[in-house]
């Protein structure tokens, strides 16, 4: 038996650490020492402020979630750690697992992705980013040559951004209310401009900023026949939109993307596991070390929750350490 330690919300804007046994590790399965975990500020943060509706408490569960929503849970799904125990071809590597802030763990030995060499262990906290923002892609599926919009830099838009980079002669735009993400934006490799100055005539316009000013905008800043993916998550509060003025004369359209299920587009022949694995293979691009942007002991874990409750306009993924390699 293990003791490890863990962080549980007991109720809205309160959370507390929890002491818990773990097992050993059966036939097939692992028990993983954490190295870092990492804070989703969207869906993470609107759970510990008691934000999700009571018809999404089933779908949002996370894959290793212990406990009930709206509390007392064990909620997050950005680990890495190091296999202690389990099959020999694991023991020692360290692992992307889609599992809650606690220092030590057991799960099925295919519940975890080994990080491959050259890849940081902190910055494959992002494996999750990196897979949504992959889901989102699939789902708005640009063209070269587009001139694509991202509205709202945070964790995910930052990702979304750098990964159409890649594709070529995609014109990228990261648009924010914050002026200081022109750093980040500089460091990604993509466009950046102010909400007050936003360009026009957007091929695709993706909404990451979890605001109903951000859809708007987008809506404001796509083409005529034009598409906005919506990829924001807003829990229990209401979204007001102007959906009079030329929203039916230009034919918009909004679309939401989430990725709890593999994108329409390549369900048919990709499964969340190959998803996962190809978001870790692209880590080793250094640029994405843009989109960590704080750190925090594990024993901080309850006020640091709290602070980016409140609000952190400078966080875009905030790590929590848990230890270092052996």
């Amino acid at each position: 038996m293990v003791e490890s330690s863990a962080f549980w919300v007991e109720s809205p804007h309160v959370g507390v650490l929890r002491r818990e046994t773990v097992p050993k590790p059966g036939d097939g399965e692992v028990l993983v020492r954490t190295l870092y975990t990492g804070v989703s500020r969207g869906t993470e943060i609107s759970v510990f402020s008691g934000h999700v509706p009571q018809s999404e408490f089933d779908r949002m569960r996370a894959p290793h979630q212990d406990g009930e929503l709206p509390g007392p849970v064990k909620y997050g799904y950005l680990n890495v750690g190091v296999v202690d125990q389990g099959p020999e071809s694991l023991e020692g590597r360290i692992v992307f697992t889609l599992f809650p802030h606690q220092s030590a763990f057991v799960v099925p030995a295919d519940a975890v992705v080994p990080v491959p060499a050259g890849i940081p262990a902190r910055r494959a906290v992002l494996t999750g980013a990196v897979e949504t923002a992959i889901n989102v892609l699939w789902d708005a599926r640009p063209l070269i040559g587009d001139r694509v919009s991202v509205i709202g830099a945070g964790m995910i838009g930052c990702c979304v951004a750098r990964l159409l980079r890649g594709i070529p002669g995609v014109e990228v735009t990261l648009i924010d209310v914050n002026p200081a993400r022109q750093v980040v934006a500089d460091r990604l490799g993509v466009g950046f401009a102010d909400v007050a100055r936003p360009p026009g005539d957007r091929d695709i316009v993706i909404n990451t900023s979890g605001s109903a000013a951000g859809l708007q905008l987008a809506l404001e800043t796509v083409v005529t026949d034009g598409e906005v993916l919506e990829a924001s998550w807003y829990g229990d509060r209401p979204v007001t939109l102007m959906l009079g003025a030329d929203f039916h004369s230009r034919r918009l359209t909004i679309r939401s993307s989430q990725v709890g299920a593999v994108a329409a587009s390549r369900r048919g022949n990709r499964s969340r596991r190959e998803r996962l694995e190809l978001a870790m293979r692209l880590l080793h691009d250094p640029a994405f070390d843009a989109v960590l942007t704080g750190e925090s002991s594990w024993r901080d874990l309850p006020e640091v929750m709290a602070s980016l409750a409140r609000g952190a306009p400078d966080v875009l993924c905030h790590t929590i350490t848990w230890g270092e390699p052996k």
